[in-house]
C-alpha cells in the first residue's frame, strides 16, 4: 500500500536519511527501529509529508506521489500520530478528535463507536481538556484522532515513550486488532524491543539514517535484531 524507494533528506546543509526502502502492506506492522537520532522520525515526516524528501520515490496504493505536503497525505489516507503527541490542551476530548474531521466529507463528521471501544477512557472524558490528560491518556486521544481520519496508512512514532505499562499493553491490543483487520498498512517507530518485535511483521533498523537490517519477520531472527541494536547502542 505504501512504498518508499532510495529516500534522502537533508535539514539544511547535513543529510539525514541515506538510501532508505521501505514497504507497509494492509494487515501489517512495519517496525523501524535504532536508537535515539539515527532518523527514524525523520523518516517518518517524510513518509507522512511533514517534510518534503530530498530525493526517491512514495507510492500509495500504486500512485506516484510528487512532492505532496502533510493535508495531501492526510486526505490520500495517511494518518500520523507524531512523537510527543500533539493534542491541543486547550480543547476538550470530544474536541479535538473532531479536529480529525478535517480531511474527512462533511457526511463523515462523526466520531465512529470503534474509537471509544477501543479507548473507553475518552468517552468517560469526553469533555474533559486535552492538557487536563495524563500523559498515557494523551497518547490514546492522538491515535484516535488519527483513526477519526478513516486512514489505510498508520504511521505511529513512539507509541509507548512515557507511558505506563497498563496503556502500553492496551495500545498494543489496538494496534494488533488494527492489523488484524487487514485494510490497514500500519509502520511502527519504536524502541521498547519487546513491543515493537511482538507487533511487526517487517522490520527496518537504522544507524546514522542509513539500512543495516531489512526484512520480514521470517528473514531476520528475533535474536540478531536484538543483538544489533544492543550492539548500536554499545557503539553510540
Amino acid at each position: 500500500m505504501l512504498e518508499a524507494r532510495d529516500i534522502t533528506l537533508h535539514y539544511g546543509g547535513s543529510q539525514i536519511l541515506y538510501g532508505i526502502d521501505l514497504i507497509a502492506e494492509p494487515g501489517q506492522v512495519t517496525c523501524v527501529m535504532g536508537n535515539n537520532g539515527v532518523g527514524k522520525t525523520s523518516l517518518l515526516k517524510v513518509l507522512s509529508g511533514s517534510h518534503p524528501r530530498s530525493g526517491g520515490s512514495l507510492r500509495l496504493n500504486g500512485e506516484e506521489l510528487g512532492r505532496v505536503n502533510a493535508q495531501t497525505m492526510a486526505q490520500k489516507g495517511v494518518g500520523y500520530v507524531p512523537q510527543g503527541r500533539m493534542i491541543f490542551p486547550l480543547l476538550t476530548v470530544r474536541e479535538n478528535l473532531e479536529t480529525g474531521f478535517s480531511v474527512l466529507p462533511r457526511s463523515d463528521h462523526m466520531v465512529p463507536e470503534e474509537i471509544f471501544e477501543h479507548f473507553p477512557v475518552l468517552a468517560e472524558m469526553s469533555h474533559r481538556r486535552g492538557g487536563d490528560l495524563s500523559g498515557g491518556q494523551q497518547q490514546q486521544l492522538a491515535i484516535a484522532r488519527a483513526l477519526i481520519m478513516r486512514p489505510r496508512v498508520l504511521l505511529l512514532d513512539e507509541p509507548t515513550e512515557g507511558i505506563q505499562p497498563n496503556i502500553i499493553q492496551q495500545i498494543g491490543r489496538v494496534i494488533k486488532g488494527l492489523r488484524d483487520r487487514g485494510d490497514m498498512a500500519i509502520v511502527l517507530v519504536e524502541q521498547f524491543f519487546d513491543f515493537a518485535h511482538d507487533l511487526g511483521d517487517r522490520f527496518l533498523m537504522l544507524e546514522r539514517g542509513r539500512p543495516v537490517i531489512s526484512g520480514t519477520r521470517a528473514e531476520v531472527p528475533r535474536e540478531e535484531l536484538k543483538a544489533r541494536l544492543a550492539g548500536l547502542g554499545a557503539a553510540a
